[in-house]
């Protein structure tokens, strides 16, 4: 298991809101790049020195601090869509290999490289700016029905990472929920909500969601 790039944003236009920048653009870099945890929510901070949301309602902040995705999904769409995908283009910070990223548990820990540690906190959730900047009619329902969404993580220990650097999971929880589970649960299948109602480790605002919605389902 191991990093296969890291990848930092060049802003540009958002494609779903013109009048705005966008980092989805992110671009593989060269050298140990600097991660540790965002102060806030809302500010555009994210875990790697050099990047940053520009939308921030709704990303960036210590729970999506860092968002990885995994080369052998990449692969998959690369298939599927007929075109190349490089390491970067889903907007993912961290592109990796060996790594079950949508099956990683809500929770789970990984040491990155010698001194990172982060920790699996949510599903990423496709949206206007992902479809417009890949230029798939369609692409958010189809990236939806795939449920292969790759994982944010937060920031537990800072560091240096880099491009080769080695990925050991150093802890897993007892509970069944991945990423895929939570973002099914979030989309297109209610009735596993209930599973993530006591799942510690997501975000706050999930949680909320997840009792909001599964009372509103009885």
């Amino acid at each position: 298991m191991k990093l296969l790039s890291v990848n930092i944003g060049h802003p540009r236009t958002n494609p779903a809101k013109p009048s705005r920048l966008t980092g989805i653009d992110k671009r593989p870099v060269d050298g140990p790049v600097a991660v540790a945890a965002p102060a806030s929510e809302g500010t555009g901070e994210v875990g790697l020195a050099g990047d940053r949301v520009h939308d921030v309602r709704g990303h960036g902040g210590p729970d999506q601090a860092v968002y990885a995705y995994a080369r052998e999904d990449l692969d998959f769409w690369q298939d599927e869509l007929g075109r190349p995908l490089p390491d970067g283009v889903f907007g993912e910070n961290l592109t990796t290999t060996g790594i079950d990223v949508n099956g990683a548990l809500v929770g789970e820990r990984w040491r990155v490289g010698r001194s990172v540690l982060l920790e699996v906190s949510c599903p990423r959730i496709p949206c206007g700016t992902f479809q417009g900047w890949l230029d798939e009619a369609g692409w958010i329902k189809r990236f939806t029905r795939a449920a292969m969404p790759g994982a944010y993580l937060r920031v537990v220990e800072p560091g240096e990472i880099r491009a080769g650097d080695p990925v050991e999971r150093v802890h897993r929880p007892r509970h069944g929920v991945t990423a895929a589970v939570a973002f099914r649960a979030l989309t297109t299948e209610p009735e596993l909500l209930p599973l993530l109602v006591p799942v510690e480790a997501l975000p706050d605002y999930v949680r909320d969601v997840a009792r909001r919605r599964s009372a509103a389902g009885r």
